[in-house]
């Protein structure tokens, strides 16, 4: 184990199962909330997904209401969705926030949150970079929050950090704080079967990317490796279930459980991310799916940094089901990328961006936008891997690329 200084903590309270929604009401009075909004998007809307909770308060003995449904958060958590919904939430005067959706919903009512504990009501002005608070500066924010996920991938309801897409500086900024998760989480299948299988398949490998990510850290600890192995072993065997037969609960209801340990994993060992940059990046300037970035350049990425990834190569393996008796790393992690590629082809996800049509006059700074990516930090991956592996996935030839 080594020495340095790590941190890990499970504040969320997990409610699992099909059926499990229904705890929802007894949740928010529980947390002393009585007057909630319930923030969403308006696919579930449209779904009838929010009807589903809704309909849970209408026949509670409980002393709470949802007092407004805000239902315009968009993909990857927008600024100016965070602020127009702090507005709403002081307009109704809220006490408590419930979150249903996947990541981008989950961690704009973390952003909420974040804002409504500190006063703040302009988020482009205020997260314009990424912020990181610890104890003692970080404190309980007194609002009841409760998640549901609809996704099994990003797995936000438990982790401590939430990425909002500042539009005016075509920047994702990364908050994390150590009470920025939902004080209560609700992993209910039921709510997940309605998904498309795409959505179903590029959420899966957002998972699997974090499980992956959070495992070969250089910050990773026996908590964060038992978290990351085990969510890893859940992927490989329940995604293509979840994707071929959607119907299949416990498929679904393992993914849900796999996303939370994943992003617990990637959370509190998050030193060296170099598939989440690169994938913010695109998912920035092209407004590609986070999920679905991840998937096409997790084997790219880890095809290119392969010393990155040799010292725990076999352990990984292993869990994802693959012979490891042979001694050479450098097979090792070929077989894990063949296998992530053919789990990737399983699910029917393709392995380029070739459907977004980029343009590569829009790549030319590719590598000083990798570079400067909040997730940069403490890893920087070099110019010449960033521009190989972009041409990789994008199928252009960058020329004069800006370094």
């Amino acid at each position: 184990m080594n020495s340095f200084f790590s941190e890990f903590h499970l504040r969320t309270s997990i409610s699992s199962g099909a059926g499990s929604r229904s705890l929802l009401p007894q949740m928010i009075q529980g947390l002393g909330g009585k007057r909630a909004i319930l923030f969403t998007d308006k696919g579930l809307t449209e779904a009838g997904v929010v009807d589903q909770v809704i309909d849970l308060f209408k026949s509670t003995n409980e002393s709470v209401e949802i007092v407004g449904i805000f239902d315009e958060i968009e993909q990857d958590a927008k600024a100016e969705n965070v602020t127009k919904a702090v507005h709403f939430f002081k307009e109704q005067k809220a006490d408590s926030l419930i979150a249903l959706g996947g990541g981008s919903v989950l961690d704009a009512v973390k952003g909420i949150k974040w804002m409504l504990n500190k006063g703040y009501s302009d988020t482009e002005g205020v997260l314009h970079t990424s912020i990181r608070e610890f104890l003692p500066e970080a404190q309980p924010t007194g609002i009841p929050h409760v998640a549901i996920p609809t996704t099994a991938g990003t797995g936000a309801e438990v982790s401590p950090m939430a990425v909002i897409f500042n539009e005016k500086q075509t920047l994702k900024v990364v908050l994390r704080t150590p009470f920025l998760s939902a004080d209560m989480a609700i992993l209910d299948p039921e709510l997940t079967v309605g998904l498309p299988p795409r959505i179903t398949a590029f959420t899966g490998m957002d998972a699997l990317t974090h499980a992956v990510e959070g495992f070969f850290s250089t910050t990773a600890t026996p908590f964060t490796d038992a978290y990351a192995l085990y969510a890893a072993q859940l992927i490989a065997e329940n995604l293509p279930i979840a994707v071929n037969k959607g119907t299949d609960l416990e498929a679904r209801g393992n993914m849900l459980m796999a996303s939370a340990m994943a992003i617990t994993a990637f959370g509190f060992g998050n030193n060296g991310v170099p598939v989440h940059n690169m994938a913010h990046v695109f998912g920035a300037k092209f407004r590609i799916p986070h999920g679905l970035a991840n998937a096409v350049l997790l084997p790219n990425v880890m095809a290119a940094l392969p010393t990155f990834y040799f010292p725990k190569i076999k352990q990984f393996a292993k869990a994802l089901g693959i012979d490891t008796s042979y001694s050479h790393p450098e097979e090792c992690l070929a077989d894990v990328i063949n296998f992530i590629r053919s789990l990737r082809h399983e699910i029917m996800l393709p392995a380029s961006f070739a459907e977004f049509h980029l343009d590569a006059n829009a790549l030319q700074s590719i590598v000083a936008d990798v570079q400067s990516d909040p997730a940069s930090g403490k890893f920087l991956i070099p110019a010449d891997i960033i521009t190989q592996v972009t041409e990789e996935v994008t199928g252009l030839t960058l020329s004069n690329v800006k370094k």
